[in-house]
């Protein structure tokens, strides 16, 4: 089967005006405006299969979001090329418009004092979707989401998690098989997060749907993707197994202990590097060569009620990734 999504060599640059300060440069900046390019994103590459659910990490200005609006048609590569269920993009041809949809969890499509209903039907109009298959696809969609109740509501009377299930459903009406979600469950507490995520595994298994996902929450993507795609200061620094990406560069380990009296941080960051203290909690995180040695010492030298070894948070391992700037590329792996 091929790839639905397919990206070559993808680079985005924006020329941005430069202009010096006072009446001078505002002159000069009027007369011969001059330029210098900011590269958002560079020589990106990567596949994806259909049905694929793809974790796609970065910090804030990686450029996440330009890759999303380049694979969604809303913005021109500079150069490269991008092919998204055999069509190119930025053409936006009805065929390609029918096939995918973005969601952006800081952004709403649907009208504030209408009711959730009125602003589908007016997407139904848009698309032509009959009203018989309207209803059908309302209701199906309503009750994997737990939205019927909401639907006749006006749209600022819903919570907040109740109005990204509602632009989930506005976004998912004429059944789109790829699925760009931008930070879907930002600002949401962690019952509607939950309740997010298995709307779109759900919704990945009903209809076999592609995603492409982009999240601050790592909780979203441990639940919801094998493989993610990293990309750091415009680069794709991994595509592989989010399984591997963390043995790669998970070699530490993190001790949580529990002291018998409260001791200073310098006392104990003297005996291996303090993540956290918490009045008689440390957490530290350690090299697992050094495992060994560092428990004899905490044990040597503080009295210790309780001592716990765990594998540090992915948020943790994440962030190693990003710091480092780069890491062996692996495979991409099949299915989701």
């Amino acid at each position: 089967m091929s790839p639905i999504i397919t990206v070559d060599d993808l680079t985005k640059v924006y020329p941005v005006a430069v202009k010096e300060p006072g009446m001078k440069g505002t002159l000069a900046h009027f007369f011969r405006r001059q330029y210098r390019n900011i590269v958002a994103v560079q020589d990106v590459s990567f596949t994806i299969e259909p049905g694929e659910i793809v974790g796609f990490l970065g910090p804030n200005g990686a450029g996440k979001t330009t890759t999303l609006k380049m694979l969604t048609g809303l913005i021109h590569p500079s150069s490269g090329q991008v092919r998204v269920a055999d069509q190119v993009p930025f053409q936006r041809r009805e065929a390609f418009l029918r096939t995918i949809t973005l969601v952006m969890g800081q952004k709403q499509q649907l009208l504030w004092d209408l009711p959730t209903l009125d602003s589908l039907r007016i997407n139904a109009a848009v698309y032509n979707i009959p009203d018989a298959e309207f209803r059908q696809r309302v209701g199906e969609l309503a009750d994997m989401l737990d939205l019927q109740a909401q639907l006749t509501q006006p749209v600022r009377k819903l919570s907040l998690g109740q109005r990204m299930k509602a632009e989930l459903l506005a976004a998912l009406l004429h059944r789109p098989t790829v699925l760009f979600l931008d930070e879907p469950t930002l600002g949401l507490d962690v019952n509607a997060q939950t309740s997010v995520r298995d709307f779109l595994r759900t919704y990945n298994h009903a209809y076999g749907a592609t995603v492409l996902l982009t999240s601050h929450y790592m909780a979203d993507i441990t639940a919801l993707c094998k493989r993610v795609l990293m990309i750091y200061q415009g680069r794709l620094i991994y595509d592989g197994s989010l399984d591997e990406l963390l043995e790669q560069f998970s070699p530490c380990r993190e001790i949580t202990v529990e002291l018998a009296r409260e001791r200073s941080p310098l006392d104990l960051e003297a005996i291996a590097p303090l993540q956290s203290l918490n009045g008689r909690v440390a957490h530290f995180i350690v090299p697992q060569e050094k495992l060994t040695y560092t428990i004899s010492r905490l044990l040597a030298e503080v009295e210790v009620i309780d001592l716990t070894i765990t594998d540090p948070p992915i948020e943790e391992v994440i962030g190693r990734v990003f710091a480092s700037g780069t890491v062996s590329s692996q495979e991409p792996q099949d299915g989701a």
